[in-house]
């Protein structure tokens, strides 16, 4: 099985693989700096009692802060040099900051680290990390351990499924046996990807160790000259052979929904877009919470923010550039945020999309865009229940009238509150056009789907990748 399912997510087994182990290499770490520390006194027998608290609070801070820097993305082009680059930055920046700040806010919790063991631990982990990125991208990589799939019909659908999975780098963890062509069905696919096997479907995947197979047919109906073969497929999948749907198998492995081969039943009858009220309560409360965390944390940030506005514009200009927005089911809200562009941004009164490089943008704004302190007034509007921290970006009503009018299913988004921040987000740059628009929805009816309040917290700690680099800004 190439993926695992934890709270509604598929996590590639490969990476679920790495985090444990590198999470005990954390550990290892800890200790390994105790002992090379002491012994420099000449302390043969370390004592390593209490130690192990602090071990799992160093390990689980720095794995978060890997997971932050976007060290453990799924079908990621990086090598082992930018993996590590990342993990680098997680750990002597942003872990060591964390837990230095943890041990003078919670004195009590003995948090402590000498410098020395810190920085040593610190070292050690990078070589152990690196050494395991080695070793498993070695066995990852390796022909004979990659996950073994099947197309069956080589027409339209299965030419589509094709072209998305080609941009999504997977062939490093999954290995395409080919298209099986459906009896009857007109080929779309290209003849070297098309199996051509005397074999019944079963005996060729048996014979091909064939470990998933991805229905993409176009027809989906039994007919007398083919059609659905279901027979050959309940064979399969009564033998051990995992079967899934075309759309099914591109959510898993993509992150989206592909929105133009949905549909309407297939969002009905899914698993997902389900309704919790103990998960509403618990996001409500999440929310509230870290609104407040959050202005405690970012009110020197505002206050730098206001002193550089009125300097670069003067005493007069305005601070707040507060605009309509769609939000929960269609209501209408007032959004707020520091102005990042000139007060004459619309002079003519019509909506605009932001450009890159958007000569609008006063060099505060730039600045202040890129790091994402406009977004934090936008912390009221959680306060007041109109916005949640995680969910679809909150469109202008102009805007949501066209799009709704060339984009399938672009009114659904508005089926969970918008976020300050969201998948989309993470997982596609800034958009300014019906065309990107259309894109940033397939991300966000995936998150829509399989929403749930851990998948919120993993989206609010890789944010901070967002917010160091500056990536999906304009």
């Amino acid at each position: 099985m190439n993926h695992i399912r934890i709270f509604r997510q598929y996590i590639p087994a490969h990476i679920l693989l790495f985090v444990l182990l590198e999470y005990l290499a954390l550990l290892v770490a800890v200790y390994s700096a105790h002992q090379i520390r002491f012994s420099f006194f000449g302390i043969r027998e370390v004592d390593f009692t209490g130690v192990l608290p602090r071990a799992q609070i160093y390990a689980l801070i720095n794995l978060i802060s890997m997971i932050a820097m976007g060290a453990y993305r799924p079908h990621s082009t990086e090598g082992l040099t930018g993996s590590m680059l990342r993990s680098m930055v997680a750990i002597c920046l942003i872990g060591t900051i964390i837990l230095s700040a943890s041990f003078y806010l919670f004195p009590s919790l003995e948090l402590y680290f000498g410098r020395g063991i810190l920085a040593i631990a610190s070292v050690v982990s990078l070589v152990l990390i690196a050494a395991l990125r080695f070793v498993l991208r070695k066995l990852v990589g390796n022909e004979s351990l990659r996950w073994r799939v099947l197309i069956v019909g080589a027409g339209e659908r299965a030419h589509h499924l094709l072209e998305t999975f080609a941009r999504l780098n997977a062939d490093k963890d999954i290995e395409l046996l080919g298209c099986w062509p459906v009896t009857g069905a007109v080929l779309k696919v290209a003849t070297p990807q098309v199996v051509n096997s005397p074999e019944r479907l079963f005996d060729y995947c048996d014979q091909h160790k064939v470990q998933e197979i991805v229905v993409a047919v176009d027809e989906r109906r039994r007919v007398d000259n083919g059609g659905f073969p279901l027979d050959e497929l309940l064979d399969c999948k009564l033998h051990g052979i995992q079967v899934a749907d075309d759309l099914s198998f591109l959510e898993r492995e993509s992150g989206r929904l592909d929105i133009r081969k949905l549909s309407p039943g297939w969002l009905v009858f899914s698993d997902g877009f389900s309704f919790s009220p103990m998960r509403d309560v618990l996001e409500r409360g999440f929310d509230i919470v870290a609104s407040l965390l959050l202005l405690v944390l970012t009110w020197p940030f505002m206050l730098l923010a206001v002193i550089a506005i009125k300097l670069e514009e003067g005493i007069n200009a305005p601070l707040i550039y507060s605009q309509e927005r769609v939000g929960y089911v269609g209501r209408i809200i007032r959004v707020h945020k520091f102005r990042s562009m000139r007060t004459d941004a619309e002079k003519d009164g019509k909506a605009q999309w932001a450009q890159k490089n958007d000569s609008r943008v006063t060099r505060v704004g730039n600045f202040i865009r890129n790091t994402r302190i406009d977004e934090l007034p936008q912390i009221f509007n959680v306060l007041k229940g109109e916005m949640s921290f995680v969910g679809p970006r909150p469109e202008r009503p102009q805007f949501v009238e066209e799009l709704a009018q060339q984009i399938p299913y672009y009114r659904e988004r508005h089926r969970v509150k918008p976020g300050i921040t969201g998948w989309a987000q993470l997982c596609y740059p800034y958009g300014a056009s019906v065309e990107d628009a259309e894109q940033k929805l397939t991300y966000d009816l995936y998150y829509i789907k399989n929403h749930s309040l851990i998948f919120d917290l993993y989206i609010l700690v890789r944010t901070v990748e967002v917010i160091l680099l500056g990536n999906g800004v304009r």
